[in-house]
């Protein structure tokens, strides 16, 4: 089925709700929503571009964006969205091995391509866009089976080039229905602010708050501004989003700042790295049980597990603490496992890779069968992650299977260092790694960033770590930094931190 099939029906039944917001302003009801997508599905198809193309979209958050990604839906194409921080050439990379057939983009990333590109580029902010989305069309969605591709990921790339991750009518389906399921609810009255990139988890989740008829807010700013998020919310609310950790952890201190609860903020959603637990045990106490997280990747989009807000604002059951450090329980439509490399499933809390297989798993990467063939095995997706299972089915990350170290034959997970690391009240952000040693094979280095206006030294951290870890898991080397590299994402990049220290990646 079509996802522009929901915004059809949507329009059809509350053609007056509003839909698109420009900061506090309206821009359209779902009236006009849906006919601004039919008329750039008409202009698409117009030339020549339907069921099979791809089109891609290369901008910052606006209301422009969904017209556009409905408008491609509408023609029956395949999206690709690309994130509007990367690097002109790395979208052009993208362009090129997607083969698009048309690209959408704002005016300052269209001048960015400016050469890079030979096909077809429009500018959402000039005439040719309006002239698309004001064409008057009278036709349905495009007839889309559940296999077809919807929508092609752009995974980040961080050890090569990056992989076409295909999603599937099918795969959109059972992640929004997981949502309701294992998530949160929406309701008309509801807002979703696109303050993460659209490109990725914030704008996959549009399609629950396009059924349910509820608002779609980007801010002023175009992205992420704490600030700004917490003054406008109780203006906007009830408010849903979705955030990295990262940005949680920037919320709660401009929130504790300035005195602040998240007043209009009803759901939050955090996923796309480690939350530690220190930082979510402040974003509750500071600003109460909004919090809910989730664990899913590009292959299985935002589909994995899910940690409901009942667990996550916990203090009184036994085992919370556990639950807290977990990613949660399988969502509904899927099947969760921890497996060793030949396929066995290991017990009740054993460390093993993640596997998970199930509606929302996508059907395989964009002409690359050999990277299709070494992740999805036997059924399964292989993430990639480390982790296990505990008897009631909570699953806790450790790390990435790359990620973990082995220092004299002894397994080590990163996570475990660096939760009691951030204990220390002077400690901003760590991140744990593993340097190639000729007598230990590997050895345990932290990149520590304090607090701001502090300093630690190595022997107070040492101590931390002793009192609380076997000693063997403890850093040999501690380097203080002021920050610490990320992807555009807000993901720490552990093989930047390891191309550092020297080490050869494999």
């Amino acid at each position: 089925m079509n996802p522009a099939e929901w915004l059809s029906r949507t329009a059809t039944r509350w053609p007056a709700r509003p839909a698109l917001f420009k900061g506090m302003t309206c821009d359209a009801d779902y009236g006009t929503f849906a006919a601004r997508a039919a008329g750039i599905g008409a202009a698409l198809a117009a030339r020549g571009i339907g069921r099979g193309d791809r089109v891609a979209l290369f901008m910052a958050n606006r209301t422009e964006y969904l017209e556009a990604l409905y408008g491609i839906w509408w023609a029956g194409a395949a999206a690709v969205p690309i994130n509007g921080k990367l690097h002109p050439r790395e979208a052009a990379w993208i362009i090129e091995d997607a083969e698009v057939a048309l690209v959408f983009a704002d005016d300052k990333s269209a001048s960015a391509l400016g050469d890079l590109t030979s096909g077809p580029l429009i500018s959402t902010e000039g005439d040719a866009f309006r002239e698309m989305r004001e064409r008057v069309s009278a036709g349905d969605p495009a007839s889309l089976a559940q296999g077809d591709m919807a929508w092609l990921f752009y995974t980040s790339g961080t050890t090569g080039r990056p992989k076409g991750v295909m999603i599937s009518c099918g795969n959109i389906i059972a992640m929004t229905m997981s949502y309701f399921a294992d998530v949160d609810e929406v309701h008309a009255e509801d807002a979703i602010l696109y303050a993460a990139p659209m490109s990725h988890g914030a704008g996959l989740y549009n399609f629950m708050h396009v059924l349910r008829g509820a608002r779609h807010v980007v801010p002023e700013s175009g992205g992420f501004d704490a600030a700004e998020i917490l003054r406008i919310a109780p203006d906007i609310g009830p408010v849903s989003m979705f955030a990295a950790p990262t940005m949680v952890r920037r919320l709660v201190d401009v929130a504790k700042a300035t005195g602040q609860t998240g007043e209009g903020l009803r759901t939050v959603v955090y996923a796309g790295g480690p939350m530690y637990e220190a930082d979510i045990l402040e974003a509750v106490q500071q600003m109460g049980p909004r919090f809910v997280q989730i664990y899913g990747q590009g292959e299985c989009p935002m589909g994995i597990t899910a940690l409901p807000r009942a667990d996550v604002a916990d203090r009184d059951t036994p085992g919370w603490r556990e639950r807290l450090n977990s990613v949660g329980r399988a969502q509904s439509l899927v099947e969760v496992a921890i497996l060793v490399s030949e396929g066995a499933e290991l017990p009740v809390g054993e460390v093993g890779e993640i596997a998970v297989r199930g509606a929302t798993v996508m059907p395989g990467y964009w002409r690359n069968p050999q990277a299709t063939a070494k992740t999805l095995r036997d059924g399964w997706l292989w993430t990639g992650d480390m982790g296990r299972m505990d008897g009631e089915g909570y699953v806790t990350l450790h790390d990435r299977s790359k990620d973990m170290i082995i220092s004299g034959g002894s397994n080590i997970y990163p996570r475990e260092v660096e939760e009691v690391l951030l204990s220390h009240p002077l400690v901003n952000e760590v991140a744990v790694v593993g340097q190639q040693d000729p007598e230990w094979g590997e050895v345990v280095v932290a990149f520590v960033v304090c607090q701001p206006g502090h300093a630690l030294d190595a022997a107070e951290l040492d101590a931390l770590c002793l009192d609380r870890i076997a000693r063997f898991k403890r850093p040999k080397i501690y380097h203080f930094a002021e920050e610490l590299p990320k992807n555009n994402y807000g993901k720490v990049l552990k093989t930047e931190l390891r191309r550092m220290l020297g080490n050869k990646e494999g």
